[in-house]
């Protein structure tokens, strides 16, 4: 049985995407998975475990105890991104000479608000080390951690409700419908989604939640918005049907360890504007061809003279080296280089 532990699953946010696709490539290997995590959806819950929590000093039994009976672990972040160090210590304690996989979506230099910590990440002789890009693979590296990278691996999305999903924002008729699919905190730059869409004469809609007290800055920049702008999902629909309804996607961070948007919008066949953040350059030399976050002209030239055949090529691309399949090959391969074999039965 393999663990899946992170500060938080189940929501929107990347690392719970991520967790969750690995939980079912996992299962396809044959491997039975159970989820713990701090907050959200999870076979069970430790709240200790939540973000800037303060970890117990029964932490370590009541993990123990929820862990008992894991042949492998995989940790989500908890041990890369310093946001509660007491649970990383407990974690990485009860680990120690067992197996289990650091999965590490963020490292705590690629944030102003964290220093390069001593220490960080934990390392242990039983465990492997796994980035979700090559440019952490390479900084884990420099500091003495060896670890692999494999990039996100995403379902075929199902069918998206375009009409209805429009008609219950309140989309008028032939208007643009432009989607920012993000929480919304500094780094996903906000404004310069709402400025593209007001270039574009698009309404604009941000499906994810306000997090770390941005909620009034958020309202001040939506109140100030030069058309109409629509927040989170209607009760009834998914992230399939938001796709469906947009005209065009906008991810304009500015920085990311991944972005899963980036690989939604292409299996959704959706144009994409992409801010310049470090890892999409990464990704985009896998042969995406995307448009710029920061001038309008182009997606707006897209737009007004569509070309199926982008779309067409950047569904391919990700379908080749982001989807569910190439993911599960990938985790089989890991098990099987790390001596892990006898899991698959």
């Amino acid at each position: 049985m393999v663990a899946v532990v992170s500060f938080r699953l189940g929501g929107p946010d990347g690392v719970s995407v991520v967790a969750d696709h690995w939980a079912e490539a996992l299962r396809r290997l044959g491997l039975r998975v159970r989820t713990l995590a701090g907050a959200g959806r999870a076979d069970r819950l430790l709240p200790e475990l939540r973000m800037d929590a303060a970890a117990g000093p029964g932490l370590p039994g009541r993990l123990a105890e929820a862990l008992d009976g894991a042949d492998l672990v995989v940790v989500e972040n908890i041990c890369s991104l310093p946001r509660n160090p007491g649970a990383a210590a407990a974690l990485a304690g009860y680990l120690a000479g067992r197996p289990a996989i650091l999965h590490h979506h963020d490292l705590p230099w690629q944030r102003d608000e964290f220093a390069d910590l001593p220490g960080w990440p934990p390392d242990d002789a039983a465990w492997r080390h796994v980035t979700i890009n090559e440019l952490s693979r390479k900084e884990l590296a420099d500091r003495g951690v060896e670890a692999t990278t494999i990039y996100g691996g995403f379902p075929v999305p199902a069918p998206g409700r375009r009409d209805l999903a429009r008609e219950l924002l309140g989309v008028a008729p032939g208007r643009r419908l432009l989607l920012q699919p993000t929480r919304a905190i500094p780094r996903k730059n906000v404004p310069a989604g709402l400025a593209m869409a007001e270039a574009l004469g698009a309404d604009f809609w941000l499906t994810g939640p306000d997090e770390d007290g941005y909620g009034p800055e958020l309202d001040r920049l939506l109140a100030g918005a030069a058309g109409p702008v629509h927040r989170r999902l209607p009760e009834g629909l998914t992230m399939d049907d938001a796709y469906s309804a947009s005209d065009a996607v906008v991810f304009p961070s500015t920085w990311e360890g991944f972005g899963a948007p980036l690989i939604e919008a292409s299996m959704h066949r959706r144009p994409l504007a992409v801010g310049d953040y470090p890892v999409a350059a990464e990704l985009a030399a896998f042969g995406f061809r995307w448009f710029p976050a920061d001038d309008p002209a182009p997606l707006r030239a897209f737009l007004d003279h569509p070309d199926p055949t982008l779309l067409s090529h950047n569904h391919a691309v990700a379908l080749r080296h982001f989807s569910l399949d190439a993911l599960t090959g990938q985790l089989a391969d890991l098990l099987q280089s790390a001596g892990w074999a006898h899991l698959l039965g």
